[in-house]
């Protein structure tokens, strides 16, 4: 299946029941796809006049207890800020995809990886720090969206799966799970009917009625960093430089660390899964041997290296391919790695 219309199917397997969008490319397969799936399962499609829309439908629908959904991608997950800030306040769960495209402003409509401190750094105003899944497959894209909402649910936080353009449009076989189905009514804390009740049932920001609100946001957080970050790690152990990429970019690396070692040359790879909490534990047995980390990005400024650094507490220097719009070529990895190994590139440049 296409990565995106098999993302679409794993929304609709997981017990989506509500899905409120806009159209943008590169995710448009998503709603497209939707738009029909969801009501062969008796679920709810809207198409909104815009992303301001979409993000609060979804806060209506998941306060009434729907597993609610929405997509877009950097130009609309912009547009999503103050209802997903207002997700965090009310303790509501629900689940964001982002596509992921190039550039800043409108942007290009080609893959690239610029949204990543958008997804870990932005997300409203206020403490507002989401779940972030990054898969790197359309396997992976179906069997992160089936956690999602548990996710979301465990934490009554918003989650968000970052996708991009490359694994949304290639085509890979995928295994889907059994659909689930989810009973909009089982939770006491839903909006619902207030016949026979005194008055009716609110949702609103928890910090007017908790006692001590910054005591549970901060321990909210933290039991996601104890319980959530996920990560991948090959050929680490020897390595004398290990790439740190993501999504499509991991892809990249998984076969530029085979060509190296067959090479001779030692390289060693971290891929985040969870990029927030960022794995910070997969940094902890860093390898002697280790001279360098080099993280592999669609972006032209390396917005990954800052956690990279801050996972090795600054130890050691931490070097940017950064590509921007194109997919980086695996014997290019190997060529920029080999260099920073042999001292050539003396300097943390992007």
């Amino acid at each position: 299946m296409k990565g995106n219309e098999a993302l679409a199917e794993a929304v609709i397997r997981s017990g989506c029941r509500f899905y409120g969008g806009y159209p943008i490319t590169p995710q448009n397969e998503i709603l497209e796809y939707i738009s029909w799936r969801m009501p062969e399962v008796g679920g709810a499609f809207v198409q909104a006049e815009s992303e301001l829309a979409a993000i609060n439908m979804v806060l209506g629908a998941a306060s009434a207890g729907a597993r609610a959904l929405t997509s877009s991608s950097g130009p609309g997950y912009s547009l999503f800020q103050e209802g997903i800030s207002y997700l965090v306040a009310g303790d509501i769960p629900a689940v964001i995809i982002d596509v992921a495209r190039f550039g800043s402003g409108i942007g290009e409509i080609s893959q690239g990886q610029c949204d990543y401190k958008l997804v870990t750094r932005g997300n409203g105003h206020g403490d507002s720090h989401l779940l972030v899944l990054a898969p790197c497959s359309v396997q992976e894209s179906v069997d992160l969206m089936m956690q999602a909402f548990p996710l979301a649910e465990k934490y009554r936080h918003p989650v968000i799966l970052l996708s991009d353009a490359a694994i949304g449009q290639m085509v890979e076989p995928v295994n889907l799970p059994e659909p689930q189905t989810v009973d909009i009514n089982r939770d006491a804390w839903t909006v619902k009917g207030c016949k026979g009740q005194d008055e009716s049932k609110k949702i609103t920001n928890v910090f007017y009625y908790m006692d001590d609100y910054n005591s549970y946001l901060r321990d909210k957080y933290q039991k996601m960093q104890e319980e959530e970050q996920r990560w991948e790690s090959i050929m680490t152990e020897d390595a004398q430089l290990i790439l740190v990429a993501y999504g499509i970019s991991a892809r990249v690396c998984k076969e530029a660390v085979r060509m190296a070692r067959e090479k001779g040359v030692r390289l060693g790879l971290i891929r985040p899964i969870s990029i927030f909490p960022y794995p910070g534990k997969a940094f902890k047995n860093i390898p002697d041997s280790c001279k360098a980390l080099m993280t592999v990005e669609m972006s032209i400024t390396g917005q990954m290296a800052e956690d990279v650094r801050l996972a090795v507490n600054c130890r050691y220097p931490v070097y940017t391919y950064g590509t921007g719009i194109k997919v980086p070529g695996s014997s290019d990895v190997v060529r920029y790695a080999s260099d920073i190994i042999e001292g050539k590139i003396d300097k943390e440049v992007f």
